[in-house]
């Protein structure tokens, strides 16, 4: 029964050391450089502003009835 040799073995397991860290360092050179931040966009959300109490579209108009579950007309 043939064995394989440890220095074939060590250097295998080194390789796959190798390609494994070089895999993760190239996934994040490819995230930082390609899929990083580029920057304040180039759109503007003019017509809604930042608090719900201030836009034109947060006004709404009263409720005939009171909005409790049960009961007619919301009693």
């Amino acid at each position: 029964m043939e064995t394989t040799h440890p220095v074939a073995s060590e250097r295998r397991t080194w390789l796959w050391i190798v390609f494994l860290v070089a895999f993760i360092l190239s996934k994040g050179f490819f995230t930082f450089f390609v899929v990083s931040d580029l920057g304040q966009p180039t759109w503007s959300y003019r017509p809604v502003q930042d608090l719900p109490a201030s836009s034109p579209y947060g006004v709404y108009p009263p409720q005939p009835y009171s909005q409790h579950v049960r009961g007619v007309k919301g009693e």
